[in-house]
């Protein structure tokens, strides 16, 4: 099996579990997934099995979304729930004044990561420094959030965001705490948008145990890269590493240098190349 896979990853277990567990499940033999979910999130997790791992990177990320339960008065370590409290204050808000805080949070903004994060700084992960009680300076950077729209059932209020690659909403749940003046900490968190795919297409480990998952060929997956059709010398010479010369590829339009292109024999799925002045050059090779 080299493809792509959607799982509606359970709370309780990391990301990492949760790829190893449909391994077993279906005896697969290498995989690796896109965006890290903390074990108590929920949602898509997009997992790429065998010679379609190596794809990983080339996947559109440009827009992710989730839905997210925070609660007012509160700050903890973590900046959720499961975290050590920090402080508990009065909330004396209304729901238009979260809704007139939340304005300043759409469209482009500068974020601090949090510890509780994957990114590595000196070659560690700032979860790793942080579960050892250590603290480091993390520079802000420029998220986007396309929409970001509050609701409220049974008292809970829920924030249902769509944003950049790379925002991490428990850190926006937190500085809209600081804007309201009460701290804020997230209490749940489920992501209903990744990769292109959404929520609806995810298959739970149950039913993947039922066999109830849809494979999505790795060259579907990457069906955002124009294609281009090679003769068999040509293929053979792109599966043994060799560039091919653009002007006998006849391609229907002109690409800038660093395009990517998916080059298929046939039928089947090549890898992806690169336009490195006048030749395709190998991006990837898929390798089953």
């Amino acid at each position: 099996m080299t493809s792509l896979l959607l799982l509606d990853k359970p709370a309780g277990i990391t990301s990492f579990t949760a790829v190893n567990r449909v391994r077993r499940i279906l005896d697969i033999k290498k995989a690796g997934h896109t965006g890290t979910l903390d074990p108590m999130a929920t949602g898509v997790l997009v997992i790429l099995t065998n010679g379609a791992a190596r794809f990983i990177e080339f996947l559109p990320t440009h827009r992710k979304a989730y839905r997210a339960g925070f609660r007012l008065g509160i700050t903890t370590d973590t900046l959720d729930i499961t975290g050590q409290v920090l402080s508990r204050r009065p909330v004396h808000v209304t729901k238009n004044e979260i809704n007139r805080a939340l304005e300043r949070f759409r469209g482009k903004i500068m974020q601090t990561p949090p510890m509780v994060s994957a990114i590595k700084q000196g070659g560690v992960r700032l979860y790793a420094l942080a579960r050892q009680g250590i603290e480091v300076e993390r520079p802000a950077r420029e998220v986007e959030i396309f929409s970001l729209e509050l609701s409220e059932v049974g008292g809970e209020y829920f924030l249902d965001a769509a944003c950049s690659a790379g925002t991490y909403i428990r850190t926006l749940i937190d500085d809209l705490g600081r804007t309201l003046g009460c701290g804020a900490a997230m209490t749940s968190l489920r992501r209903t948008e990744a990769n292109g795919y959404s929520i609806a297409q995810c298959a739970t480990l149950e039913q993947i145990e039922r066999g109830e998952v849809r494979i999505i060929p790795i060259e579907e997956a990457l069906g955002c890269y124009p294609e281009v059709s090679v003769t068999a010398p040509q293929a053979t010479r792109f599966r043994n590493g060799g560039a091919l010369d653009l002007e006998r590829l006849h391609l229907e339009a002109e690409y800038e240098a660093g395009s990517l292109l998916r080059v298929v024999h046939e039928r089947e799925f090549l890898g992806l190349g690169k336009i490195k002045g006048n030749q395709l050059a190998i991006a990837r090779l898929l390798v089953r």
